[in-house]
């Protein structure tokens, strides 16, 4: 039974998602849903490069308060 809610949840939402997708479809036209597309995987691409970098320099602080020093890091 635990399941069958689970699964009716599932494609409650899928159905929903669907019918959002379709409404800014129709409302943005081909090239405007293309447009839209590209600025979200631009700021995705955006977003992973910033926490890249916050990233390094985490580790960068993070070895020099521990007094780690590694070839690793020349080589990047």
């Amino acid at each position: 039974m635990k399941r069958l809610v689970w699964m009716g949840i599932g494609v409650a939402i899928g159905v929903i998602a669907f019918r959002k997708v379709t409404e800014a479809q129709s409302a943005l036209g081909p090239e405007g849903l293309n447009r839209a597309v590209g600025r979200l995987a631009d700021g995705v691409y955006d977003f992973a490069d910033a926490v890249r970098a916050g990233m390094r320099e985490r580790e960068t602080d993070l070895r020099s308060a521990l007094g780690v020093e590694s070839q690793d890091l020349a080589r990047r």
